[in-house]
């Protein structure tokens, strides 16, 4: 259950309109590493976390926190439109190809769509995509996905302080560059309280340790024209694992034979000259329609 409270987490009031920047601030909605990507990515994380306690609680904590900022960013966005409506920045945009292309007006599909408000969509008006959201199921893979996701948004919300002079603006973005501050911190705290109970350990996922070639597990491959990687804590001394030794391979060689696709199904039509020999058959096991049925019929229950 989620109560909604009528008063804003932090105050969303700029000085006065401005259309132009209102456009810029979509990013933060629903780009990529926008508020409803962390808000979405969070909640699924926290309703599909399968611990009970303090993991599922801080999760749920953040994604609600989350929920409050789509709110104030959306909330400042309709303020920043008030009273401007699209001709205004239009008739500006195109008075100077120069103004115009660095000003490029405001969202045509905040005023059309969303009546002069915000929209679920980044600044090039791209609607939010659920695919954006990462939630895996395992908690160390979700947290690392959380620190970048924070440092992403944190990074673009420092670029649109920039971009602004507005006291207003600056305000509510001084208050979510500490919460993206805190944010980072609070993910990497929370992958040490993973290693701390020994849910989890440095690598994703943990376990198959034996089950995997371990002589490529720690080796730097030499394959562009710079040496200077070389000289990096990935390339000597022990792995953050603590499992195994970093080391440089500088005399790289394939260890795959030649990389050719099989012969293509000839009802496929891809261009093919025979040269690779005359496509198989279904793989025993894979057989559709009359060879299906027989070899459901004949092959004995296991």
């Amino acid at each position: 259950m989620f109560r909604h409270t009528q008063r804003l987490q932090f105050e969303a009031k700029p000085e006065k309109p401005d259309p132009v920047y209102a456009h810029k601030l979509q990013e933060l909605v629903g780009g990529a590493y926008g508020e409803m990507t962390v808000m979405m990515q969070y909640m699924f994380q926290g309703w599909n976390c399968r611990i009970k306690g303090k993991y599922k609680d801080l999760i749920m904590d953040i994604a609600t926190e989350e929920i409050g900022h789509v709110e104030m960013l959306a909330t400042m966005i309709a303020r920043l439109m008030e009273g401007a409506p699209a001709t205004a920045t239009t008739k500006v945009a195109t008075s100077d190809p120069a103004v115009g292309a660095v000003m490029g007006g405001m969202d045509p599909q905040q005023a059309i769509i969303a009546g002069g408000a915000a929209l679920p969509a980044d600044s090039n008006g791209y609607p939010w995509n659920g695919r954006y959201a990462v939630a895996s199921g395992n908690l160390l893979a979700d947290f690392y996905a959380n620190v970048a996701a924070e440092a992403q948004s944190r990074l673009q919300t420092a670029r649109l302080y920039n971009m602004t002079d507005d006291p207003g603006v600056k305000d509510m973005l001084k208050f979510n560059l500490a919460r993206d501050t805190y944010h980072q911190n609070l993910w990497l705290a929370a992958i040490e309280q993973l290693r701390e109970d020994n849910l989890e350990d440095v690598v994703v996922p943990g376990g198959l340790a034996d089950e995997e070639h371990r002589e490529h597990a720690a080796t730097l491959w030499h394959l562009s024209d710079g040496e200077a990687a070389a000289a990096g804590l990935w390339a000597s001394g022990p792995t953050p694992d603590g499992d195994h030794e970093f080391g440089v391979l500088a005399d790289t060689r394939p260890l795959g034979d030649k990389a050719s696709p099989p012969p293509p199904d000839p009802r496929l039509f891809a261009t093919y000259d025979g040269s690779l020999g005359r496509p198989k058959g279904p793989s025993l096991g894979t057989e559709t329609g009359l060879r299906g049925k027989l070899r459901d019929t004949f092959t004995p229950d296991e």
